[in-house]
Protein backbone atom coordinates (compact mmCIF):
# COMPACT_ATOMS: atom_id res chain seq x y z
CA UNK A 1 0.00 0.00 0.00
CA UNK A 2 1.66 3.32 -0.84
CA UNK A 3 0.12 5.33 1.49
CA UNK A 4 1.31 3.44 4.18
CA UNK A 5 3.57 4.93 6.86
CA UNK A 6 7.34 4.58 6.34
CA UNK A 7 9.19 4.09 9.22
CA UNK A 8 13.19 3.98 9.26
CA UNK A 9 14.20 1.51 12.19
CA UNK A 10 17.43 1.18 13.59
CA UNK A 11 19.01 -1.76 15.51
CA UNK A 12 22.56 -3.19 15.66
CA UNK A 13 21.60 -6.37 16.45
CA UNK A 14 17.81 -7.40 15.47
CA UNK A 15 17.63 -11.74 15.14
CA UNK A 16 14.73 -13.45 15.99
CA UNK A 17 16.49 -17.13 16.73
CA UNK A 18 18.60 -15.15 19.26
CA UNK A 19 17.85 -13.76 23.04
CA UNK A 20 18.17 -10.59 25.10
CA UNK A 21 17.54 -7.61 22.43
CA UNK A 22 18.42 -8.78 19.77
CA UNK A 23 15.16 -10.85 20.37
CA UNK A 24 13.36 -7.75 21.34
CA UNK A 25 14.03 -5.79 18.41
CA UNK A 26 13.05 -8.36 16.06
CA UNK A 27 9.67 -8.56 17.34
CA UNK A 28 9.26 -5.03 17.60
CA UNK A 29 10.21 -4.17 13.88
CA UNK A 30 8.14 -7.86 12.70
CA UNK A 31 4.83 -6.64 14.59
CA UNK A 32 5.57 -3.53 12.88
CA UNK A 33 6.10 -4.40 9.91
CA UNK A 34 2.23 -5.69 9.50
CA UNK A 35 1.14 -2.34 9.37
CA UNK A 36 3.89 0.09 8.40
CA UNK A 37 6.64 -0.22 5.89
CA UNK A 38 9.49 -0.74 7.30
CA UNK A 39 13.33 0.23 6.62
CA UNK A 40 15.65 -1.60 9.24
CA UNK A 41 19.35 -0.36 9.24
CA UNK A 42 21.19 -3.65 11.06
CA UNK A 43 24.48 -5.63 11.47
CA UNK A 44 24.65 -9.24 10.53
CA UNK A 45 26.93 -11.92 13.17
CA UNK A 46 29.16 -14.88 11.84
CA UNK A 47 26.59 -17.88 11.38
CA UNK A 48 23.27 -15.73 11.99
CA UNK A 49 20.26 -16.31 9.45
CA UNK A 50 20.24 -12.77 7.77
CA UNK A 51 17.70 -10.46 9.17
CA UNK A 52 16.71 -9.99 5.38
CA UNK A 53 15.67 -13.72 5.25
CA UNK A 54 14.01 -13.60 9.11
CA UNK A 55 11.90 -10.69 7.85
CA UNK A 56 10.62 -10.72 4.37
CA UNK A 57 8.44 -7.59 4.73
CA UNK A 58 11.30 -5.73 5.61
CA UNK A 59 13.84 -3.51 3.72
CA UNK A 60 16.80 -4.76 5.49
CA UNK A 61 20.14 -3.03 5.09
CA UNK A 62 23.35 -5.05 6.47
CA UNK A 63 26.75 -4.64 7.57
CA UNK A 64 28.77 -7.13 8.83
CA UNK A 65 29.77 -7.41 12.55
CA UNK A 66 33.47 -6.22 12.10
CA UNK A 67 34.53 -6.39 15.98
CA UNK A 68 31.48 -8.12 17.90
CA UNK A 69 33.42 -10.87 19.56
CA UNK A 70 31.25 -13.89 21.46
CA UNK A 71 34.17 -14.58 23.17
CA UNK A 72 33.36 -12.74 25.84
CA UNK A 73 29.63 -12.72 25.53
CA UNK A 74 28.71 -10.63 28.66
CA UNK A 75 31.50 -8.11 28.36
CA UNK A 76 30.29 -8.05 24.88
CA UNK A 77 26.79 -7.33 25.43
CA UNK A 78 27.55 -4.22 27.26
CA UNK A 79 30.20 -2.67 26.18
CA UNK A 80 28.85 -3.16 22.06
CA UNK A 81 32.16 -2.87 20.72
CA UNK A 82 30.73 -3.01 17.16
CA UNK A 83 28.63 -0.11 17.66
CA UNK A 84 30.89 2.49 17.10
CA UNK A 85 31.56 1.39 13.55
CA UNK A 86 27.50 0.40 12.87
CA UNK A 87 26.85 4.13 14.33
CA UNK A 88 29.24 5.40 11.20
CA UNK A 89 28.11 3.23 8.70
CA UNK A 90 23.75 4.08 9.56
CA UNK A 91 25.14 7.91 9.35
CA UNK A 92 26.73 7.64 6.26
CA UNK A 93 23.66 5.77 4.59
CA UNK A 94 21.20 7.97 5.93
CA UNK A 95 22.73 10.61 4.60
CA UNK A 96 23.45 9.12 0.95
CA UNK A 97 19.47 8.17 1.22
CA UNK A 98 18.15 11.62 1.94
CA UNK A 99 20.40 13.09 -0.49
CA UNK A 100 18.66 10.33 -3.00
CA UNK A 101 15.59 12.20 -2.18
CA UNK A 102 14.55 8.74 0.04
CA UNK A 103 12.02 9.81 2.13
CA UNK A 104 10.62 8.84 5.85
CA UNK A 105 7.92 9.60 8.05
CA UNK A 106 9.51 8.34 11.08
CA UNK A 107 12.46 7.18 12.56
CA UNK A 108 12.86 5.00 15.69
CA UNK A 109 16.43 4.22 16.91
CA UNK A 110 14.83 0.31 19.01
CA UNK A 111 18.05 -0.46 20.41
CA UNK A 112 20.73 -0.82 21.99
CA UNK A 113 18.43 -0.74 25.37
CA UNK A 114 21.34 0.77 27.58
CA UNK A 115 21.44 4.35 28.04
CA UNK A 116 24.68 4.76 26.78
CA UNK A 117 24.65 4.66 22.89
CA UNK A 118 24.10 7.83 21.04
CA UNK A 119 22.43 8.12 17.72
CA UNK A 120 22.79 9.37 14.15
CA UNK A 121 19.26 10.75 14.19
CA UNK A 122 20.09 13.89 15.89
CA UNK A 123 22.08 14.87 12.73
CA UNK A 124 19.16 14.63 10.54
CA UNK A 125 15.77 16.88 9.71
CA UNK A 126 14.24 13.39 10.19
CA UNK A 127 11.14 13.43 13.24
CA UNK A 128 12.70 10.45 15.45
CA UNK A 129 11.85 8.30 18.74
CA UNK A 130 14.66 6.27 20.89
CA UNK A 131 13.98 3.14 22.67
CA UNK A 132 12.44 1.31 24.74
CA UNK A 133 15.28 1.77 26.97
CA UNK A 134 16.66 0.52 29.89
CA UNK A 135 19.79 -0.47 32.31
CA UNK A 136 21.86 1.45 34.54
CA UNK A 137 19.82 0.49 37.40
CA UNK A 138 22.25 1.09 41.05
CA UNK A 139 22.02 -1.76 43.42
CA UNK A 140 20.59 -0.48 46.44
CA UNK A 141 23.10 0.66 48.97
CA UNK A 142 21.99 -1.91 51.89
CA UNK A 143 22.89 -4.60 48.78
CA UNK A 144 26.58 -3.81 48.35
CA UNK A 145 28.17 -5.82 50.93
CA UNK A 146 26.94 -9.28 49.15
CA UNK A 147 27.38 -8.03 45.52
CA UNK A 148 30.94 -7.67 45.69
CA UNK A 149 31.45 -10.43 43.73
CA UNK A 150 30.07 -9.12 40.22
CA UNK A 151 32.29 -8.63 37.31
CA UNK A 152 34.67 -5.25 37.28
CA UNK A 153 32.73 -4.14 34.20
CA UNK A 154 29.42 -3.68 35.78
CA UNK A 155 30.54 -1.16 37.46
CA UNK A 156 30.93 1.01 34.26
CA UNK A 157 27.46 1.42 34.69
CA UNK A 158 28.07 4.38 36.98
CA UNK A 159 29.61 5.77 33.88
CA UNK A 160 26.25 6.01 32.29
CA UNK A 161 24.92 8.62 34.87
CA UNK A 162 28.14 11.30 34.53
CA UNK A 163 27.45 11.00 30.26
CA UNK A 164 24.10 11.67 30.62
CA UNK A 165 25.37 15.31 32.31
CA UNK A 166 28.75 15.75 30.67
CA UNK A 167 28.61 13.93 27.17
CA UNK A 168 27.11 16.68 24.67
CA UNK A 169 26.55 13.81 21.53
CA UNK A 170 24.53 11.88 24.30
CA UNK A 171 22.80 14.47 24.96
CA UNK A 172 22.00 15.50 22.12
CA UNK A 173 20.66 12.37 21.02
CA UNK A 174 17.81 12.34 23.66
CA UNK A 175 17.49 16.46 23.43
CA UNK A 176 16.28 16.09 20.03
CA UNK A 177 14.36 13.00 20.16
CA UNK A 178 10.50 13.99 20.08
CA UNK A 179 9.74 10.93 22.47
CA UNK A 180 11.98 9.01 24.49
CA UNK A 181 10.65 5.78 25.93
CA UNK A 182 11.76 3.43 28.79
CA UNK A 183 11.24 0.31 30.26
CA UNK A 184 9.97 1.48 33.48
CA UNK A 185 9.72 5.22 35.51
CA UNK A 186 13.39 5.14 36.69
CA UNK A 187 14.99 5.48 33.11
CA UNK A 188 12.79 9.18 32.87
CA UNK A 189 14.28 9.78 36.10
CA UNK A 190 18.03 8.96 34.88
CA UNK A 191 17.47 10.75 31.69
CA UNK A 192 16.19 14.61 33.87
CA UNK A 193 19.69 16.21 32.52
CA UNK A 194 19.54 15.48 28.83
CA UNK A 195 16.12 16.85 28.65
CA UNK A 196 14.16 14.99 26.56
CA UNK A 197 11.05 16.52 24.94
CA UNK A 198 9.00 13.61 26.09
CA UNK A 199 9.10 10.60 28.00
CA UNK A 200 7.23 7.58 27.71
CA UNK A 201 7.18 4.18 29.63
CA UNK A 202 6.54 1.17 27.77
CA UNK A 203 8.13 -2.39 28.06
CA UNK A 204 10.53 -3.41 25.56
CA UNK A 205 8.91 -7.16 26.01
CA UNK A 206 5.52 -8.58 24.56
CA UNK A 207 3.91 -11.79 24.16
CA UNK A 208 1.64 -13.36 21.43
CA UNK A 209 -0.81 -14.82 23.40
CA UNK A 210 -2.16 -15.41 26.80
CA UNK A 211 -1.21 -19.24 28.19
CA UNK A 212 -4.35 -21.13 29.02
CA UNK A 213 -6.75 -19.62 31.95
CA UNK A 214 -6.24 -21.49 34.74
CA UNK A 215 -6.33 -20.04 38.56
CA UNK A 216 -3.84 -20.76 41.68
CA UNK A 217 -5.65 -23.26 44.15
CA UNK A 218 -4.62 -21.53 47.30
CA UNK A 219 -6.88 -24.13 49.21
CA UNK A 220 -3.93 -26.61 49.44
CA UNK A 221 -1.85 -27.25 52.66
CA UNK A 222 1.16 -26.06 50.68
CA UNK A 223 1.48 -22.77 48.61
CA UNK A 224 3.34 -23.45 45.83
CA UNK A 225 5.86 -20.78 44.71
CA UNK A 226 8.49 -20.50 41.63
CA UNK A 227 11.53 -18.60 41.11
CA UNK A 228 13.02 -18.58 37.68
CA UNK A 229 16.17 -16.71 36.22
CA UNK A 230 20.07 -16.81 36.36
CA UNK A 231 21.50 -17.43 40.07
CA UNK A 232 23.17 -14.10 40.56
CA UNK A 233 22.90 -11.90 43.65
CA UNK A 234 20.55 -9.36 42.19
CA UNK A 235 17.92 -11.71 41.26
CA UNK A 236 16.79 -12.12 44.74
CA UNK A 237 16.82 -15.71 45.31
CA UNK A 238 19.19 -15.53 48.49
CA UNK A 239 16.16 -13.24 49.92
CA UNK A 240 13.81 -15.78 48.93
CA UNK A 241 15.19 -18.71 51.10
CA UNK A 242 15.49 -16.53 54.10
CA UNK A 243 12.00 -15.37 53.33
CA UNK A 244 11.08 -19.23 53.94
CA UNK A 245 12.75 -19.16 57.01
CA UNK A 246 10.76 -16.56 58.34
CA UNK A 247 7.10 -17.92 57.70
CA UNK A 248 4.87 -18.39 60.71
CA UNK A 249 4.41 -21.87 61.74
CA UNK A 250 0.69 -21.97 59.92
CA UNK A 251 2.34 -21.65 57.02
CA UNK A 252 3.54 -24.18 54.27
CA UNK A 253 5.20 -22.98 51.34
CA UNK A 254 7.34 -24.70 48.92
CA UNK A 255 9.63 -23.26 46.22
CA UNK A 256 10.75 -24.26 43.24
CA UNK A 257 13.80 -22.46 41.50
CA UNK A 258 14.59 -22.48 37.76
CA UNK A 259 17.71 -21.58 36.84
CA UNK A 260 22.00 -22.09 37.51
CA UNK A 261 24.72 -19.65 38.57
CA UNK A 262 26.92 -18.54 40.42
CA UNK A 263 24.65 -18.04 43.25
CA UNK A 264 23.16 -21.82 43.93
CA UNK A 265 26.03 -23.11 45.99
CA UNK A 266 25.13 -20.05 48.22
CA UNK A 267 21.25 -20.79 48.65
CA UNK A 268 21.64 -24.45 48.77
CA UNK A 269 24.39 -24.48 52.04
CA UNK A 270 22.10 -21.26 53.38
CA UNK A 271 18.78 -23.16 52.80
CA UNK A 272 20.51 -26.29 54.37
CA UNK A 273 21.86 -23.70 57.78
CA UNK A 274 18.37 -22.13 57.75
CA UNK A 275 16.73 -25.50 57.83
CA UNK A 276 14.39 -25.11 54.86
CA UNK A 277 16.27 -27.09 52.25
CA UNK A 278 12.75 -29.27 52.73
CA UNK A 279 10.88 -26.52 51.38
CA UNK A 280 12.88 -25.87 48.06
CA UNK A 281 13.46 -27.67 45.22
CA UNK A 282 16.88 -26.32 43.31
CA UNK A 283 16.16 -27.52 39.23
CA UNK A 284 19.07 -26.09 38.19
CA UNK A 285 18.99 -25.42 33.88
CA UNK A 286 15.95 -26.63 32.45
CA UNK A 287 13.99 -27.18 29.41
CA UNK A 288 11.68 -24.76 28.36
CA UNK A 289 9.10 -27.06 28.79
CA UNK A 290 9.84 -27.58 32.24
CA UNK A 291 9.35 -23.75 32.89
CA UNK A 292 6.27 -23.62 31.52
CA UNK A 293 5.31 -26.67 33.54
CA UNK A 294 6.65 -25.40 36.70
CA UNK A 295 4.38 -22.27 35.77
CA UNK A 296 1.59 -23.43 35.06
CA UNK A 297 1.79 -26.31 38.34
CA UNK A 298 2.54 -22.94 40.99
CA UNK A 299 0.68 -20.60 43.01
CA UNK A 300 2.33 -17.48 42.83
CA UNK A 301 5.70 -16.37 41.27
CA UNK A 302 8.30 -15.02 43.89
CA UNK A 303 11.07 -12.68 42.22
CA UNK A 304 12.01 -10.34 44.70
CA UNK A 305 15.41 -9.35 42.56
CA UNK A 306 16.32 -5.94 43.49
CA UNK A 307 17.92 -4.50 40.28
CA UNK A 308 16.05 -5.57 37.48
CA UNK A 309 15.61 -3.19 34.22
CA UNK A 310 12.77 -4.60 32.85
CA UNK A 311 12.38 -8.76 33.80
CA UNK A 312 10.63 -11.06 31.18
CA UNK A 313 10.23 -13.38 33.50
CA UNK A 314 7.39 -11.80 35.14
CA UNK A 315 5.86 -11.15 31.70
CA UNK A 316 6.12 -15.07 31.65
CA UNK A 317 4.45 -15.10 34.93
CA UNK A 318 1.17 -13.09 34.49
CA UNK A 319 1.06 -14.46 30.87
CA UNK A 320 0.40 -17.68 33.17
CA UNK A 321 -2.40 -15.64 35.58
CA UNK A 322 0.26 -15.74 38.11
CA UNK A 323 -0.20 -13.69 41.44
CA UNK A 324 3.37 -11.95 41.45
CA UNK A 325 5.45 -10.94 44.54
CA UNK A 326 8.15 -8.73 43.65
CA UNK A 327 10.04 -5.64 44.45
CA UNK A 328 9.37 -1.64 43.89
CA UNK A 329 12.06 -1.13 41.89
CA UNK A 330 12.70 -1.40 37.80
CA UNK A 331 11.11 -3.19 35.44
CA UNK A 332 8.59 -5.32 37.81
CA UNK A 333 7.68 -2.87 40.18
CA UNK A 334 6.42 -1.06 37.17
CA UNK A 335 4.65 -4.72 35.69
CA UNK A 336 3.29 -5.35 38.51
CA UNK A 337 0.50 -3.36 40.32
CA UNK A 338 -2.25 -3.32 43.06
CA UNK A 339 -4.34 -5.55 40.63
CA UNK A 340 -1.72 -8.73 40.19
CA UNK A 341 0.63 -8.67 42.73
CA UNK A 342 2.52 -7.54 46.33
CA UNK A 343 5.75 -5.43 45.41
CA UNK A 344 7.62 -4.50 48.74
CA UNK A 345 10.60 -2.00 49.02
CA UNK A 346 14.34 -3.39 48.70
CA UNK A 347 16.53 -1.22 51.60
CA UNK A 348 18.29 -4.00 52.94
CA UNK A 349 18.66 -8.11 52.94
CA UNK A 350 17.27 -7.93 56.50
CA UNK A 351 13.90 -5.72 55.68
CA UNK A 352 13.20 -7.88 51.88
CA UNK A 353 13.55 -11.31 53.54
CA UNK A 354 10.80 -9.97 56.53
CA UNK A 355 8.34 -8.48 53.76
CA UNK A 356 8.49 -11.21 51.22
CA UNK A 357 7.64 -13.31 54.13
CA UNK A 358 4.85 -11.01 55.27
CA UNK A 359 3.42 -11.14 51.48
CA UNK A 360 3.66 -14.94 51.41
CA UNK A 361 1.95 -15.41 54.26
CA UNK A 362 -0.92 -12.75 53.01
CA UNK A 363 -1.42 -14.78 50.16
CA UNK A 364 -1.52 -18.51 51.76
CA UNK A 365 -4.01 -16.94 54.43
CA UNK A 366 -6.39 -15.40 51.58
CA UNK A 367 -7.29 -17.38 48.64
CA UNK A 368 -9.76 -14.39 47.97
CA UNK A 369 -7.02 -12.38 47.43
CA UNK A 370 -5.02 -14.98 45.50
CA UNK A 371 -7.50 -15.47 42.91
CA UNK A 372 -8.22 -11.67 42.47
CA UNK A 373 -4.37 -11.40 41.30
CA UNK A 374 -4.57 -13.93 39.44
CA UNK A 375 -7.76 -12.64 37.80
CA UNK A 376 -5.65 -9.22 37.70
CA UNK A 377 -2.29 -10.87 36.19
CA UNK A 378 -3.97 -11.83 32.86
CA UNK A 379 -5.96 -8.81 32.15
CA UNK A 380 -2.55 -6.69 33.72
CA UNK A 381 -0.58 -8.57 30.90
CA UNK A 382 -3.33 -7.92 28.55
CA UNK A 383 -3.16 -4.63 28.51
CA UNK A 384 0.76 -4.21 28.25
CA UNK A 385 2.81 -7.35 26.96
CA UNK A 386 0.20 -8.35 23.50
CA UNK A 387 1.96 -7.10 20.99
CA UNK A 388 -0.81 -6.26 18.88
CA UNK A 389 -1.55 -4.00 21.91
CA UNK A 390 1.63 -2.54 21.88
CA UNK A 391 2.06 -2.20 18.12
CA UNK A 392 -1.50 0.33 18.62
CA UNK A 393 0.19 1.92 21.59
CA UNK A 394 3.67 2.91 19.08
CA UNK A 395 1.24 3.92 16.29
CA UNK A 396 -0.84 5.97 18.15
CA UNK A 397 2.25 7.82 19.67
CA UNK A 398 3.77 8.41 16.30
CA UNK A 399 0.45 10.20 15.64
CA UNK A 400 0.41 12.39 18.82
CA UNK A 401 3.65 13.29 18.69
CA UNK A 402 4.13 13.92 14.61
CA UNK A 403 0.40 14.95 14.19
CA UNK A 404 -1.21 14.15 10.79
CA UNK A 405 0.99 16.26 8.31
CA UNK A 406 3.44 13.71 9.27
CA UNK A 407 1.66 10.47 9.63
CA UNK A 408 -1.36 8.62 7.67
CA UNK A 409 -4.55 7.59 8.96
CA UNK A 410 -3.00 4.97 11.23
CA UNK A 411 -6.75 3.64 11.56
CA UNK A 412 -6.77 2.89 7.94
CA UNK A 413 -3.57 1.68 7.70
CA UNK A 414 -4.08 -1.14 10.07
Amino acid sequence: MSSRLHVLALAPYCDGLDVGEAWCAHQWIANLSRYARVTLLTLRRDGQVPASRQLPNVEVVEWDERLGSQRFSRLSSMLKPSYLGFYIEERRWIASALSRAMKFDIAHQFTPIALRYPTPLAEFQIPYVIGPLGGSLDTPPGFAAECRSSAWYTHLRRLDHWRLRRDPTLRRSYARAAAVLGVAPYVGELLQHASPRRFEVISELGIDRLAPARHPSGTGTVLRLVHVGRAVRTKGLRDAVRALARLPDDVSAHLDVAGQGEELPTCKELARSLGVADRITFHGQVSRETVETLYSTADAFLFPSFREPSGSVVFEALRHGLPVITTDRGGPGFVVDQSCGIRVPAVDPDQLAADLADAITRLARDPGLMLRYAEGARERIASIGLWDNKIQWLLDLYSQVFGSSHCHDLKEVI
